[in-house]
Parts: structure tokens; sequence; C-alpha cells
């Protein structure tokens, strides 16, 4: 691997494993990793993850910051922040995340966890008083 020379990471940088990649381990990253081929093992990274419309990845579990895919994941997931399932994608195996798209034509077999969520703030059965009490002591004006 290149020395960085103590440089910043890139937040663009983007590191591919190909079309004709095949690799099966533990894969750990921190930028943004594309996967073309095919991948087996566990996905533990800070970056985010984008599986490419025939790549195929089977993962006992994949924890990343954000994680499109275009392609084929089967096992666990657990993104920081999104998932997005786009067209043509297949997932089998549960998923948690902040937010959750799915598109049509996805084919998705498992559970969705939201995780992050806020508390919800329930306005239409409190009193009017209550409520501008509340938002003024936010600094919120009306």
């Amino acid at each position: 691997m290149p020395k960085r020379d103590g440089k910043k990471k890139d937040k663009n940088e983007v590191v591919v494993l190909g079309k004709t990649t095949s690799f099966t381990g533990i894969l750990k990253f921190e930028t943004t990793l594309r996967i073309q081929g095919v991948f087996r093992g566990t996905i533990e990274a800070g970056g985010d993850l984008i599986v490419d419309k025939e790549a195929v990845v089977e993962a006992d579990h994949i924890t990343v910051g954000s994680l499109t895919v275009f392609g084929s994941i089967s096992g666990t997931v657990h993104a920081v922040n999104k998932v997005d399932m786009m067209s043509g994608a297949k997932v089998q195996g549960d998923v948690s995340a902040a937010h959750l798209r799915i598109a049509d034509g996805v084919l998705f077999e498992g559970k969705c966890k939201m995780t992050n969520i806020e508390k919800d703030i329930e306005i239409f059965h409190r009193p009017t008083e209550e409520i501008k009490a509340d938002l003024q002591r936010t600094n919120v004006r009306m």
C-alpha cells in the first residue's frame, strides 16, 4: 500500500475491487469501496460501500457508514447513515440504518430496523400554550 505522507484522507477517494476480483476474508476501510466482483466474508468499515450491478456480496455481517446496492447482497447489514437499494438489487438479510430507500424493482427479503430516530414531537394533542412555551424555551419563534 502506498504511503500517504501524513496527508489527510480524501473523502472522495474510491477503492475498487474490479469485475474479475474474487475476495474472501475481512474487509476494513475508511474511504469508499466499490465492489464490482465477488466478495465473501465480513465487512467492518467506517467508510461507504457501493455494490455494483453484477457484483455479489455474501457476508455474515456488513457494518458501514452508508451502503448503495445495485447488485446482490446476502447477510446482515448495519449502516450508520443510510442504505439505498437501487432498481434491480437483490438483498437477503436484515437491515438496520438511520435512513432506508428501496426503489421499484428491488428484491428484498429480510427485516428493517430504523436507528437514530429522534423522538416524535406530538403537537396535535397538546394545548397551544404548552407548545408555545416549549418553542420559546428552544428559541424558536412562531
